[in-house]
């Protein structure tokens, strides 16, 4: 602790009793050196006593305005830091939604099955045989089909219970609520906090930790403060202030293959059952989990179509060929499942 220091922790105490801000605070102190000192009458004094009092202002006046101005100018590089990295993200997801969901399918398709052109035409015809079924069977039996369609839903409620009294995702597959709202992708939280008058950087707290957020203004209380839902990667969150009354929060996920329910766990909980995912944000996955997501997207398409799913027909294809080597074998009594 340095000499200007050491009587600090005294005078912020008396200052704390002084609830009628610097002007009484002054004017304690210049009574006490008018009770107990001879400030204002020493002979020995060369300079007018308020020529003392002002040399000490200005010499502590210029050092608390340097203090000020250089933090000012760590805030203002460090909040244009995190609007740059703001803007670099938002430039690489606009650039990424270029790629569209056809592409992506039709590329997973082709690196997860190979098939002849032969084989193409088989499975186009089997499609089509297949829808085709599909609608004579709608034609014939619509009554039970909307039976059956009442039974699936009946299921689907049945089997969704706990989701019960959880919200519906926003059209970000996130939660709109009175103070703040967010959306999320597999990778990130967005979220926005709207503040009803005009700031600046200084006056914001964000503060990221590994399962807590706190965000809020200087001397009022926090807007968001409370245990996340999981855990975040603080050193990749940032926030930036949006025309002095919108605070922008990017939260990075550790867990990029999960949908958060909920921001802070004192928030209501969305119902990730509804999430909709953005296909043309595929690109966005590392290498194996796009492939993963792309092979669940090529297989749905399948059972849709009334046709095995790739490691169905995997598995089938290895049969054809065992059975084909061994004609000698007696495969009719075999059940396979």
């Amino acid at each position: 602790m340095s000499d200007d220091e050491k009587y600090d922790a005294l005078l912020m105490n008396i200052a704390s009793q002084h609830t009628g801000g610097i002007q009484e605070l002054l004017d304690t102190l210049f009574g006490f050196f008018a009770r107990k000192t001879d400030l204002y009458t020493s002979p020995n004094v060369s300079d007018k006593p308020e020529e003392l009092i002002l040399k000490a202002f200005r010499k502590w006046e210029k050092i608390a305005v340097d203090k000020h101005q250089k933090e000012k100018a760590e805030r203002d590089e460090a909040d244009r830091v995190r609007r740059e990295k703001l803007r670099r993200k938002r430039e690489e997801d606009e650039q990424t939604t270029t790629t569209t969901t056809t592409t992506n399918i039709d590329s997973s398709a082709s690196r997860i099955v190979e098939v002849t052109d032969e084989e193409a035409e088989k499975i186009t015809r089997e499609n089509e045989k297949a829808k085709a079924a599909k609608a004579a069977a709608a034609e014939e039996k619509p009554s039970e089909s909307s039976a059956e369609n009442g039974a699936e839903k009946k299921d689907d409620e049945e089997e969704n219970e706990e989701d019960k009294g959880k919200e519906k995702p926003n059209n970000g597959n996130g939660w709109t609520g009175p103070n703040y709202s967010w959306t999320q992708t597999l990778e990130e939280i967005d979220l926005r906090v709207p503040l009803n008058i005009r700031v600046k950087s200084k006056d914001i707290i964000v503060k990221f930790d590994r399962k807590h957020l706190t965000v809020g203004l200087r001397g009022q209380p926090p807007i968001i403060d409370g245990e996340t839902f999981a855990e975040l990667k603080k050193e990749d969150s940032m926030w930036t202030l949006d025309d002095g009354k919108l605070v922008h929060i990017v939260i990075e996920k550790v867990n990029k293959m999960e949908w958060w329910s909920r921001v802070v766990k004192s928030d209501p909980e969305i119902n990730t059952r509804k999430v909709q995912p953005e296909n043309s944000k595929l690109s966005d996955l590392d290498g194996e989990t796009r492939s993963m997501v792309e092979k669940m997207m090529y297989d749905q398409h399948r059972r849709e179509a009334g046709l095995p799913t790739s490691d169905e027909q995997k598995k089938q294809d290895m049969l054809n060929k065992f059975m084909s080597a061994h004609p000698e074998m007696d495969f009719s009594k075999c059940k396979f499942n």
